[in-house]
């Protein structure tokens, strides 16, 4: 009996954790990897992967702040925050407006320590899967001794509220970096 017990509550659980993660987009880097990466390649792209599905997708901040909380982190994009500290700060209030917030990852291109995703950010779990919908991003990470230390990203909006949002945001400059 106790066994039966047992089992039913693990399976409830299990249920439960999964139930849990089903909205939530897992990047699969098993699918974007291409034949022609070294090892390192491979390495810094398991990196950032790791970085993006916790950052992005799980928003696991704290993983973030604990395990890629570098001074050296770079930002070029002028609208956010320098410093993985601040890129988390405003995620934090980015996801409590839209804690449907998801990057889905297209592509993956690894040159050296340069790491490049082409993905496609939503805001509305309906409108995941629908590319005239949301943000079209390219990230572009540089890595130094397995550390992630810069970043660019280019981002084209798909709708007109995206447009609007980025027109009533684009012009908070946040950091003193340079864009190139």
């Amino acid at each position: 009996m106790w066994k039966s017990i047992t089992f039913s509550v693990f399976i409830v659980a299990s249920v439960a954790a999964s139930a849990q993660n089903a909205d939530k987009l897992i990047i699969d880097l098993k699918s974007l990897q291409k034949p022609n990466w070294t090892e390192q390649e491979l390495q810094n792209a398991k990196l950032i992967t790791d970085f993006v599905q916790n950052l992005m997708n799980n928003h696991n901040f704290d993983y973030i702040l604990e395990r890629y909380n570098d001074s050296s982190y770079i930002q070029h994009n002028r609208n956010l925050p320098d410093k993985i500290t601040g890129l988390v700060g405003f995620l934090k209030e980015f996801v409590e407006k839209y804690p449907d917030y998801a990057y889905e990852v297209k592509h993956i291109y690894v040159d050296g320590d340069y790491v490049i995703f082409h993905s496609h950010a939503t805001l509305n779990k309906e409108d995941r899967g629908n590319d005239q919908k949301g943000l079209n991003i390219i990230d572009i990470w540089r890595l130094e001794n397995g550390r992630i230390v810069e970043h660019w990203d280019s981002i084209q909006a798909l709708d007109g509220f995206m447009r609007f949002y980025a027109l009533i945001n684009g012009g908070n400059i946040r950091n003193s970096n340079g864009v190139f």
